[in-house]
């Protein structure tokens, strides 16, 4: 298997210098790689600029500027390269199925804020000095910086990628031949139904309460982001104070993702712990939380009837601070490490049909929380209904891979 760690770094005060300058100066490479390309299309018969000829231009450019290009890693500067690269390419395979183009843009400083080393050993060595007491991983013009590395490292490294995040420094590791750690088998199966009201809920009646970080923390950052939007706009960017009123806010953010993540992990090994197969809904996240689209007043040209689209704003907001896409990342990739399944299913009215006779209605939803069959008349709670139905379409699912 292929898994990635991804480990706090503790730079020096002249490390963590050393890192700025070597994101600024691969941005800088970032946007000049994409400056050429932009030209070439423009200006030379709308011939593109491919990654071959800007690589070969990698030993000049470092040889002209030693100080500034020259003392980072070659390979890391292919890296950022084939980065530009491959946004051209999904940008052209936009292009051609008819979707939004969205054109590569330039980089700012403050978004450019992950350097590859494409190799363990070039440019980068993890664990490099001989003292195993205190994890370092070696940097080219950076040196010896020390890792918290709160878990061994499985598998070999392959491919070594500096972060950063708001005021923090990691380093993210990809190792390939990880091997699996099987969990002793349970023979147990549930289905679980995500939701905004409940986490989840399983097949099994539990519910997992929705922590709701960004809501918790909704007041705070309110104000932090007034803060931040009462300076003039001639000021921006200009001052310490501006500066420090955006790190405030980044870092609050931050706090919430990382929240966020941890109840994600803990939720999911709990599951994959207690459980020999998963199974859940096939979510449309991005579908889910799509604004709804105008309509226009037929009597009055030019204006628009109610859309609803304030009140789906609220739910957006809510769906998108659960969490689910990335849950269900997690979900799969800790199933996988302990020899467990998760199977998705088809989530269209599984909270509408009733799992006692089958009949499907609009109806059988009475509200959020509660389910009552309008043929039947059986009644539970709505989301462990769901759960149920989607436990009972794993079964039609492993009948069709049989």
């Amino acid at each position: 298997m292929i898994r990635a760690y991804k480990f706090l770094l503790r730079p020096t005060a002249r490390q963590a210098a050393a890192l700025g300058e070597m994101l600024r100066d691969h941005c800088s490479l970032y946007n000049g790689a994409l400056q050429e390309r932009r030209d070439a299309y423009r200006h030379t018969s709308k011939t593109s600029v491919k990654y071959g000829d800007q690589s070969a231009q990698l030993k000049e450019i470092r040889a002209f500027a030693p100080e500034w290009q020259g003392r980072w890693s070659f390979s890391s500067q292919q890296a950022t390269l084939r980065r530009l690269d491959k946004a051209f390419q999904a940008f052209f395979k936009r292009v051609k199925a008819g979707q939004t183009p969205g054109y590569p843009r330039f980089k700012g400083v403050g978004h450019f804020d992950t350097v590859v080393f494409p190799r363990d050993g070039d440019g980068c060595r993890w664990n490099s000095t001989p003292d195993h007491r205190q994890i370092r991983v070696r940097l080219q013009g950076v040196g010896h910086v020390r890792v918290h590395q709160h878990r061994p490292v499985r598998g070999g490294v392959k491919t070594i990628s500096v972060k950063r995040e708001g005021n923090r420094w990691y380093v993210v590791l990809t190792c390939d031949e990880v091997p699996a750690e099987e969990l002793v088998p349970t023979g147990v199966i549930t289905g679980i139904d995500m939701g905004v009201a409940h986490f989840l809920t399983t097949s099994d009646g539990e519910h997992v309460a929705n922590p709701r970080f960004l809501q918790t923390m909704a007041d705070q950052l309110a104000e932090a982001q007034r803060h931040l939007a009462a300076f003039p706009k001639r000021s921006r960017q200009r001052t310490k104070r501006h500066r420090a009123a955006a790190r405030k806010v980044a870092k609050l953010h931050a706090r919430i993702r990382r929240q966020r993540a941890d109840f994600h992990h803990k939720t999911a090994r709990a599951l994959v712990r207690d459980h020999d197969v998963i199974v859940h809904e096939r979510l449309n996240t991005a579908g889910m939380t799509k604004t709804p689209a105008p309509r226009p007043d037929p009597e009055q040209p030019g204006g628009f009837l109610p859309n609803g689209a304030a009140a789906k704003a609220g739910l957006n907001k809510s769906i998108l601070d659960a969490g689910w896409a990335q849950f269900l990342h997690i979900l799969a990739n800790k199933a996988e490490s302990a020899g467990r399944r998760v199977i998705s299913v088809d989530a269209r009215n599984t909270s509408r049909t009733c799992p006692e006779c089958g009949h499907v209605a609009k109806g059988n939803r009475v509200t959020q929380a509660k389910f009552q069959c309008t043929a039947c008349g059986f009644a539970a709670n709505a989301d462990h209904v769901g759960a149920t139905n989607v436990l009972n379409r794993a079964g039609l699912v492993l009948c069709a891979a049989a």
